[in-house]
Formats: C-alpha cells, structure tokens, sequence
C-alpha cells in the first residue's frame, strides 16, 4: 500500500520515492504526493525524473491493493522497478483544485439542501442539490459565499472511527458518494465554524486562500435539482 503524501500535507510539491511496480499504463511508488481521481476531484500531473531520464505524469488513478497508480504520457521511458525517483507536481493546477473544491464547501454550507453530486475543475467547479422551496440567486449565493470565505477560517482535517460516522449521518453531505470505510477511521474537513463532512479530498490551508468566488450559474437538472457553478475570481 502506498504512503499517501497527498493527505498528511497537500502542500508538498515534490518529493522522493521509490518505484513499486511497472503497468501498461504507467508506475506505482511506494509514496505519492499525486492525489488519485476520486470524490469528484481531477487526478494530479506532473512528472517523474530519475538518473537516465524522466516522464510526464499525465493522470493519477485508484488502484488495487490501496495503490496509486501515476499514468505516464504514451510511449514515455520507465524507471525500472526499485528505482529512485523524484516525483514533482503541476503545482499550478493542483493548487487550483485545492481552492476549488474547499470553495465548494463552503458553497455548501451556504445552500441549504441535499448535495446529489460535485465536480472540481480549473475553470469552474460544481455542486448539484436537491432544494425544496425558492431557488437563491447567483448573485445570492456568491455573496455568501464570499463573506464565510473572508473569515480567514482554518481548514483542517480530522478522524473519526466507521462507527461514529454511522451514528452521524450528517456529515455525509454527498448522497452519490460515500467515503470510504472499512480501514477502522475516516477523514473529516474540518473549516472552523462553517462545515464539518466526511472527505479525502486536498485542501488549502484557511479560506482565506481561496480568494474571491464568483457563483457565475445556476441550471435547472430536475424536478428539485438544481446545479451551481462557480468559478474563481482572482
């Protein structure tokens, strides 16, 4: 199973390893600083150098066994298994998720409603809900949004065991999407004051980082369920 660097400190923008195994696809490390596509969030790049040469890592995936799996561009050199290597992120693109998908939970804390669904992007970014009643504006929402985000608030994780998660539903906000159970404990995102929920996502640090969020349209996907998409402003 891998070290997943990627949930002990999302900050990490490079790091060493050592190659666990070679596929069609790509390598497996033994550590990773690339998050894996999962809970709605994009898959890291960037690329693997070691001593005869390096490759593009152009999507990070799940795999067996508790793995990462860094898929590399086609036709790209290998390590060898055993090899050393220096994985390094797109850190751009990475940082942007992190904003994102933390400006998304504060959007969640803002509308109140059921969330059916996410996605997390570069451009713009996504949460669906089942709402009952009036619709809020965008220009509502964005509002909101933006004053929880300017408290500055931490963003920090935290663990709770499969047990007390099952006791309190509540912070399963994502009804498509349970977190992953069975390893004895689960993680929570924590932002001080504004959401608690069960996610394994990567985040920034306060919301401060976020910047400003523009909630730039809303779209109707259903009887009760209604998109809405944001993007980042600055």
């Amino acid at each position: 199973m891998v070290e997943e660097l990627f949930r002990q400190d999302a900050y990490l923008k490079e790091a060493d390893a050592v190659v666990t195994a070679l596929e069609d696809r790509g390598v497996r490390l033994d550590r990773s600083i690339f998050y894996p596509t999962g809970g709605g969030q994009p898959g890291d790049t960037g690329v693997l150098r070691w001593d005869s040469g390096e490759a593009k890592v152009v999507d990070s995936v799940k795999a067996d066994g508790g793995d990462v799996l860094l898929v590399l561009e086609p036709d790209a050199a290998r390590p060898a298994v055993g090899a050393s290597v220096q994985s390094a992120l797109d850190w751009e693109r990475r940082h942007l998720h992190m904003r994102m998908h933390t400006a998304l939970h504060v959007m969640s804390a803002v509308i109140k409603g059921n969330v059916t669904g996410g996605q997390v992007g570069v451009d713009k970014s996504r949460l669906d809900f089942n709402l009952e009643g009036e619709v809020p504006t965008k220009e509502w929402v964005t509002e909101e949004v933006n004053k929880l985000i300017a408290l500055d608030r931490p963003v920090t994780p935290q663990w709770v065991t499969d047990e007390e998660l099952t006791a309190r539903p509540e912070l399963v906000k994502t009804m498509s999407v349970r977190p992953p159970m069975g390893a004895g404990r689960v993680r929570l995102l924590s932002i001080e004051g504004i959401d608690l929920q069960a996610c394994g996502g990567t985040h920034v640090a306060r919301t401060g980082e976020i910047g400003r969020v523009e909630c730039i349209k809303i779209e109707n996907k259903g009887k009760m369920n209604r998109r809405f998409i944001i993007s980042l402003s600055s």
